[in-house]
């Protein structure tokens, strides 16, 4: 839950709570007026924690520094995400050999970047008959990604999509 949903003090409307004080002790139900004056005296905020629990559960603290550290988490949290974007090779079946060379070595770029890559054959008009010179044309990249030495997991196979034949690949993963 967003710390800017939260409610605090006489924002929050339920009749009864759960209080926990400032020093992380259950002080158990009480009547919401008790609570938020039991807050006032110390200095301190009565904040809605967990709204959807039976009675809600609030704690008493310093609302200003809970934001922080909440708004500071989220923020670590994101800092250590990693995007996996998508790439795409597009190609036809009747690809010469330094054509089908030079996407192989884009793809393996690709990966080595830590990108997922999406590897399409384009038929056109009567080429659509001959949909396994698709197949071998991908199997040709996934051998020259191979002789190329770069590590790679194929997500999904060989597939038809409309008038195009695609397949996925993924970096391995490192050990750290």
């Amino acid at each position: 839950m967003a710390t800017k949903d939260l409610r605090i003090n006489k924002q929050i409307r339920a009749r009864e709570v759960f209080v926990i004080d400032a020093d992380g002790n259950q002080k158990g139900v009480m009547n919401v007026f008790d609570a938020v004056a039991l807050a006032e005296e110390e200095g301190l905020d009565l904040v809605e924690v967990s709204p959807n629990a039976k009675p809600p559960v609030c704690k008493v603290l310093d609302y200003g520094k809970y934001r922080y550290e909440q708004e500071k988490r989220l923020r670590d949290a994101k800092k250590n995400q990693s995007v996996i974007k998508m790439k795409e090779i597009r190609m036809q079946p009747k690809i010469e050999k330094h054509d089908l060379e030079t996407k192989s070595k884009f793809i393996g770029d690709f990966l080595e970047e830590g990108n997922k890559v999406k590897v399409s054959v384009r038929f056109r008009g009567r080429e659509l008959a001959h949909t396994e010179l698709g197949k071998v044309v991908l199997d040709k990249i996934l051998a020259q990604i191979t002789e190329n030495g770069v590590g790679f997991n194929v997500d999904r196979g060989a597939m038809m999509e409309g008038r195009m034949m695609s397949l996925i690949v993924s970096p391995v993963k490192k050990k750290n």
